[in-house]
């Protein structure tokens, strides 16, 4: 299997998502890199943009977000991710001290994966 990438999205929980942004740079980030993740984007979705044709026309409806969060990540593997996940996700510094941080700031059972194979003419391979 070639190298793929992890899209995460989040909903933050409402009135924290500079807490979360914060929290994330600071701590999530540093952390799953120290243990071997490579973390290639890091956004707050400030809207989105629905297209549809009515009438032959084009027409762009767009909804403000602000409290969904996105994330990419980049593993060489399937092994490799399921490795990186257990070295950061049954860690004790993860168990103890970040999950029950996490907790508060999103909403854990909004989180939404999906796994992305680039296409030849992708920047990001």
């Amino acid at each position: 299997m070639e190298p793929f990438f992890e899209l995460r999205i989040y909903q933050i929980k409402p009135g924290k998502t500079d807490e979360w942004v914060q929290f994330i740079e600071d701590t999530i980030i540093p952390f799953q890199s120290g243990n071997g993740m490579v973390i290639t984007g890091s956004f707050v979705m400030d809207s989105s943009d629905e297209f549809s044709i009515i009438d032959n026309e084009r027409v762009m409806t767009s909804t403000p977000k602000g409290s969904t969060y996105v994330w990419i990540r980049r593993f060489e593997s399937a092994e490799q991710k399921k490795e990186l996940y257990k070295a950061v996700y049954e860690s004790k510094e993860w168990t103890s001290h970040i999950a029950p941080r996490v907790v508060e700031l999103i909403d854990r059972n909004s989180i939404v994966v999906h796994n992305l194979t680039s296409t030849p003419l992708s920047m990001m391979r």
